[in-house]
């Protein structure tokens, strides 16, 4: 077999009697004899039979690409370094358009945080989530932000996040509510198109098996004994915040509870009923509770008009009482909903009023009090 030689363009002069030019030569051990019209397409058509005859020499194959010889090189380059690797140039490339980020799209993580809270605290305003979670979420977003100081989105990655949420041995629910707050976090993010993909979403969520006891509640004595301190405290003051709370089961958390969001005008003694909008509500739901004879008769000796339902310095008076009475924080809610059960015998009426579901109350107030 022949080796390839090199081509010649030579004048022929067809039996028609036209004059072609013809190129010749070897390719592959067979003889090439190709007419063509001019000198041009003659001397292109030799040159694509060289390199022809150069890639059956050396391995190289002849293509019609749109690439420019430095994009051919580069290409070639990629692929000879996949060699031995299982993903394709193709799979390495949309891998890449996933999740590369541009420096003009990589956030610093203050930067993602501050708009974050923006949007959570438009939330707020709107109704839509309580301040309280606001400020759970602002706190524990300041203390990510104090564990990766200048740090970008990117560089936040499982194994740093997850190391995070398990700082100082926590317990798997409070876990649980990191890993939520950093999820939601994360979320936006991805929605703004500046990571690529939610990092939490790998992170596994601790299924928890609630064993919650029986709720802390006063006796009948008790809740005497505490109104007692009550009204003889600055005057008389607080009547209406503990009478609310303890007969009412209004939600007594003197920083955001519903107490705080309760108006006079919701108070209605002509019909007997205390309207909870969903604003003042703790579960964003309107409910109705039914003004039992005790309340009403706090209320009529301490109206509202005089003695509002949160007066000045709440919290200090509030700290005051407690000194003076073994005050937990729900203890007066969990009051009123066990003997709203134990009086009423309806756990449907007594979710209804509290605000709460039939499980939680069948779990924690059925039968903690007796009719008496």
């Amino acid at each position: 077999m022949k080796s390839a030689t090199p081509f010649v363009i030579s004048e022929f002069t067809n039996p028609s009697g036209d004059v072609v030019f013809r190129v010749s030569g070897w390719l592959n051990g067979k003889r090439v004899r190709r007419n063509l019209p001019t000198r041009a397409e003659a001397k292109a058509e030799m040159q694509s039979l060289e390199v022809e005859a150069a890639q059956g020499e050396s391995g190289f194959r002849r293509a019609f690409t749109r690439l420019s010889e430095e994009q051919l090189h580069e290409a070639e380059a990629a692929v000879l370094r996949l060699q031995g690797h299982p993903h394709t140039l193709a799979f390495c490339v949309e891998y890449t358009l996933g999740n590369y980020r541009s420096p003009e799209r990589r956030r610093s993580l203050d930067e993602v945080v501050a708009d974050y809270l923006a949007s959570r605290t438009r939330e707020q305003e709107r109704g839509v989530i309580s301040a309280v979670q606001v400020g759970s979420i602002r706190k524990e977003l300041s203390l990510l932000q104090a564990h990766f100081q200048k740090a970008t989105m990117a560089d936040l990655t499982l194994a740093k996040l997850k190391l995070f949420c398990e700082r100082g041995m926590p317990s798997l629910k409070t876990f649980n509510n990191r890993r939520g707050i950093l999820s939601t976090l994360f979320k936006f993010a991805l929605q703004q198109d500046w990571i690529a993909a939610n990092p939490i979403e790998k992170m596994a969520y601790h299924r928890i098996a609630h064993r919650r006891g029986s709720a802390r509640t006063l006796t009948a004595r008790e809740a005497g004994e505490l109104m007692r301190i009550v009204e003889n405290h600055e005057g008389g003051r607080l009547v209406p915040f503990f009478a609310l709370c303890l007969f009412a089961g209004i939600r007594p958390c003197v920083r955001n509870g519903e107490i705080l969001k309760l108006k006079p005008g919701d108070i209605r003694l002509d019909t007997g009923v205390i309207l909870v909008e969903p604003d003042v509500s703790k579960v964003r739901m309107k409910r109705n509770v039914t003004i039992q004879p005790n309340l009403a008769a706090w209320l009529r000796a301490y109206p509202l008009q005089k003695f509002p339902i949160a007066p000045r310095n709440l919290q200090h008076l509030r700290a005051a009482v407690a000194k003076k009475f073994d005050l937990s924080k729900d203890v007066m809610r969990h009051t009123f909903i066990s003997m709203f059960v134990a009086k009423f015998r309806s756990m449907g009426e007594a979710a209804l009023q509290a605000g709460n579901s039939e499980t939680i109350i069948r779990k924690h107030y059925l039968d903690l009090k007796s009719d008496d």
